[in-house]
């Protein structure tokens, strides 16, 4: 019973019942759980869980021996062709629990039973009757031959009659006894091969019991280790929740700060921007003043200049040269064009733009920049705030954390699973000296048996002695020209030891069929009953039949361990978990009564852990992204007074040329009306003119043109700065608000949402965690591969070692058997031929017309005194 209490208690894994935690609370997590988004979480690395390596190859490789099982295994299925009858064994195992009683056996249903019994058993039945048959027979029919020869029948009579077709007759007899010879020399090798191949396989039946202890050993004391491993990792979880809740600030914080940023941020931003447009207006301003300013005076000295070049020009006119035929009409044309040389813009009526300059440079002595960007560290604080706010939530969680850990461990060593494993082991170290215990006797045992077998292969060996000898003797002495009579003493010999060997075949015979029946009976319903339904796990399916094994209890394998006949295992689904190395856990399906796994989740999944991230609280209302000086900042500078500038007026200057007539044009026409005329000092004064005009566009027009281009861009900036001012900063305030509103009306719903994405990935660390613990008992830990070897092994020592070597004996023994009767049939006949006679058929020759008829008669060899 201690082997049992301890292979529970070591297979148990020291997991924890599902009544540790109500279900009500379970089924409410659960819920919870489900209802969690699912957020991307960092894959954890757990590692690997320790293994071990098995010894035991439990496959098995007749080798040239196979050939000889396969043929067995044929003839057992022409003689029991029907499948295995589970249906049967299982009505006939329920029908007789009780045991059968003679006045039973009359029942309909045990009737029936039997007449199935019977058909299945029906190949087996006929050939064991046959083979009594032979048994009981044999020897009255050797009796009987052996009386009827004394009374020279059946052969005895020492008197061989003459036929034409001697010599074929003998011919065929030697040859078919040597054939027959031959097949019973093939029964008698493969007996004594199968008697061999046992002896030898039960000595390696050592190793295989050796590997399967050291096994079951390693098996037994990796498993602590493994579970060491399982409880340890739990430290990767918990150091990973730890990390995190250590730099909850940036992790939490940074997530809701994400969130926010989508509306505080751009609202900052076009603040900023506005520091940049008052730079930008003060700068377009500065350019307006400075240009008009500019303008205004060059104004004056244009003026000045082209009214003493208009006077210049038209005294030149008027010198008596131009009063001549020709030249009197081009200096008409030139003083009809002295009116073009004067002003086109008028700057001077302009009005100046001081005032919106002083009111922009007041509104930039305040540092809306410094401002915005106190805005964006109180926001960007958000981290350390939610650090600082949640300190004690920090420290509540590790200090469940700690506690999660103990339990865990704690559990794991609630179970006395060392001295479980003590005792296992010692049982086992006990039952392989009990096993090794009985090698000696084994060993003795198998050399009585094969020595037995020998004893019965050398039965059929001495007839073949006798056989082969005879055949020799006989073929080798035979004198074809010798009368029966007088045939020599190698002859007779040979004869002798064919009837030697039919008296032996007689003698052994029911014995050698004795033995065959026995085997064949008992070998061939052990491989069609057990070994062929072992090897396709068909038989599992009896054991595992509810209320086979007892009336009172289910299921036989979770009656037996857990005293839970109830719970749906069998051996065959352990079977074939174990054998695919999966962990014992679940080939014992050890989560309905240990369920390591719901302890995890209900001690990990708590309430109380989600209360204390409920309870998570981050003030956000403390937040101010735009101080009221900046504001008012912002409203000053909307107001400046850039939209009363009157730039319609500016811009109907601007567009105007600086002088009615462009004066290079001007200059360039006054060279060519020049040029036309007479060389002379007209002509000089007027290139000279024309030069004093180009002097005079380059010193006072280009710096005008220059200055008026600068004015021009600046007031159409400043223009469109004005238009969109008062929307701009409106809209730049209204941001504002509505950022400080999220943060502090709506901050709170958004900590929470937050909050929750954050447990869900601390508890998702754990669900990693307890996934790769389910993961690591349903495959690593415990693998019961020695189980299914331990099963394999019993089948192959059994079923290939002994059943299939015990069948290969009778079946080769058996066919010895069958072929004794035409060795018997074939030595008496062939003995005829080579044994030397009392009498022979002596031929007389008598006259009958021109024929000779030939009268045989009866005539004894001559007397001789070696004779």
């Amino acid at each position: 019973m201690s082997w049992k209490v301890g292979l529970v208690l070591l297979l148990s894994l020291g997991f924890s019942s599902c009544e540790l935690h109500k279900e009500d609370t379970m089924d409410t997590e659960g819920i919870a759980r489900a209802e969690m988004q699912k957020i991307p979480i960092q894959t954890l690395d757990f590692g690997f869980v320790p293994s071990v390596v098995y010894e035991t190859h439990a496959y098995y490789e007749p080798g040239a021996m196979g050939v000889l099982f396969h043929m067995v295994h044929a003839f057992l299925y022409a003689v029991q062709p029907n499948p295995f009858p589970k249906d049967l064994i299982v009505n006939v195992m329920q029908q007789n629990k009780g045991g059968i009683k003679l006045e039973e056996y009359q029942k309909p249903e045990n009737v029936v039973l039997a007449l199935q019994t019977i058909y299945y058993e029906l190949g087996f039945i006929v050939l064991g009757v046959m083979g009594a048959l032979f048994v009981l027979f044999a020897p009255l029919v050797g009796l009987c031959f052996c009386l009827c020869r004394c009374c020279d029948n059946c052969g005895g009579e020492m008197h061989q009659r003459q036929r034409k077709n001697a010599d074929c007759q003998r011919g065929f007899y030697t040859t078919m006894l040597i054939a027959t010879s031959v097949f019973l020399t093939a029964g008698v090798l493969v007996a004594y091969s199968a008697n061999h191949n046992m002896s030898s396989h039960i000595k390696s039946t050592r190793r295989l019991v050796n590997t399967n202890m050291r096994d079951l050993k390693a098996f037994a004391n990796t498993t602590p280790a493994q579970i060491d491993y399982l409880t340890a990792q739990y430290t990767v979880a918990k150091n990973k929740v730890l990390f995190d809740m250590d730099n909850i600030g940036t992790l939490l914080g940074g997530r809701i700060q994400s969130q926010l940023e989508r509306d505080v941020v751009p609202a900052l931003d076009n603040a900023l921007r506005m520091t940049g447009a008052m730079r930008e207006t003060k700068e377009a301003l500065e350019n307006v003043s400075t240009s008009l300013e500019t303008l205004q005076d060059a104004t004056g000295l244009l003026q000045e200049s082209l009214q003493s070049e208009r006077s210049s020009l038209s005294n030149t006119l008027n010198d008596p040269a131009c009063t001549n035929g020709d030249v009197s009409h081009t200096c008409n044309t030139i003083r009809g064009t002295l009116s073009q040389l004067a002003l086109s813009a008028n700057f001077n009526r302009l009005p100046d733009v001081n005032h919106q300059l002083a009111n922009v440079d007041n509104v930039l002595k305040t540092d809306l920049s410094n401002i915005v960007q106190k805005g964006y560290s109180a926001f960007n604080n958000t981290p350390k705030l939610v650090r600082e706010q949640t300190q004690n939530v920090v420290t509540r969680v590790k200090g469940m954390l700690d506690k999660v850990g103990g339990e865990i461990i704690g559990f794991t060593k609630m179970f006395p699973l060392e001295p479980a494993l003590v005792n296992f082991t010692m049982f086992l170290t006990d039952s392989q000296k009990n096993i090794e215990a009985f090698y000696p006797q084994i060993d003795q045992l198998d050399f009585y048996r094969w020595i037995g077998c020998v004893a019965i292969c050398c039965m059929v060996v001495l007839i073949l002695a006798f056989n082969f000898l005879g055949l020799l003797c006989g073929s080798c002495g035979y004198d074809k020209n010798a009368s029966p009579t007088m045939r020599g003493c190698m002859s007779n010999t040979g004869g002798n030891l064919l009837m030697a060997g039919v008296g032996f075949s007689f003698i052994f015979s029911w014995a050698l069929m004795a033995v065959v029946v026995s085997t064949f009976v008992a070998g061939g319903n052990i491989e069609k009953l057990i070994c062929e339904p072992l090897a396709n796990r068909e038989l599992f399916k009896i054991i595992d039949t509810p209320y086979i094994v007892h009336p009172e209890k289910k299921n036989f394998l979770p009656g037996m361990l857990f005293q839970d006949p109830n719970i749906d295992l069998t051996l065959g689904s352990m079977y074939r978990d174990c054998y695919d190395n999966n962990g014992l856990y679940s080939s014992l399906q050890l989560e309905k009564k240990f369920n390591f796994n719901r302890f995890l989740n209900g001690t990990m999944y708590n309430p109380e852990l989600a209360k204390v991230f409920n309870g998570v609280r981050v003030d956000l209302e403390g937040v101010v992204l735009l101080e009221q000086e900046g504001r008012d900042n912002l409203l000053n500078f909307a107001n400046t007074g850039v939209g009363e500038i009157e730039y319609e007026a500016y811009l109907a200057e601007v567009n105007k040329g600086v002088t009615v007539v462009d004066l290079l044009s001007f200059a360039n026409e006054l060279d060519d009306q020049a040029d036309q005329l007479p060389r002379g000092a007209l002509a000089n004064a007027l290139k000279g003119h024309a030069s004093s005009i180009r002097l005079t566009h380059k010193e006072q027009v280009v710096p005008m043109e220059q200055a008026m281009s600068t004015l021009s861009s600046s007031i159409r900036l400043l223009e469109r700065t004005a238009k969109e001012l008062p929307n701009k900063v409106n809209n730049v305030l209204s941001a504002i608000d509505a950022a400080e509103y999220l943060i502090t009306n709506n901050g709170s719903y958004v900590v929470k949402q937050e909050t929750e994405k954050f447990m869900k990935s601390v508890v998702g660390y754990f669900k990693q965690y307890t996934k790769w613990v389910q993961g690591s008992l349903d495959s690593e830990v415990a693998q019961c591969k020695p189980i299914s070897n331990l099963v394999d092994s019993l089948e192959i020592v059994a079923c290939s070692f002994i059943v299939d070597s015990v069948n290969t004996f009778w079946f080769g023994l058996g066919g010895c058997c069958f072929f004794l009767i035409p060795s018997i049939i074939l030595s008496i006949k062939l003995a005829k031929y080579f044994r030397r006679m009392d009498t022979e058929d002596v031929f007389d020759d008598m006259p009958s017309y021109d024929t000779m008829c030939r009268y045989p008669r009866a005539s004894a060899p001559p007397q001789q005194p070696d004779w």
